[in-house]
């Protein structure tokens, strides 16, 4: 059973469609760019970048190379591998 710090990280992401179809394609990839992640997911270029800051801020992503001002990649972190796979 999941502790309740991942129960709470496991709503918070629920409560956004955009958030649960971020962490379920880079759970399914590893990690991608920004851009790559909007279009497959199907969520605009413009609103990624919020999504992705949210889940940064959870703690459930993050930036693998934050120095570069183009081509970031995210990815998930052990929280967000663990919010990715809980079954509830």
């Amino acid at each position: 059973m999941a502790n309740d710090e991942i129960l709470k990280k496991w709503a918070y992401v629920q409560c956004s469609t955009y958030r649960v179809k971020t962490l379920e394609y880079l759970e399914k990839t590893g990690y991608d760019m920004p851009k790559n992640i909007a279009n497959n997911v199907g969520i605009l270029q413009n609103h990624i970048s919020t999504v992705l800051s949210e889940l940064k801020k959870a703690g459930l992503v993050e930036c693998i190379n934050p120095e570069a001002r183009k081509g970031r990649l995210y990815r998930l972190t052990d929280t967000g591998v663990e919010v990715a796979n809980l079954d509830l």
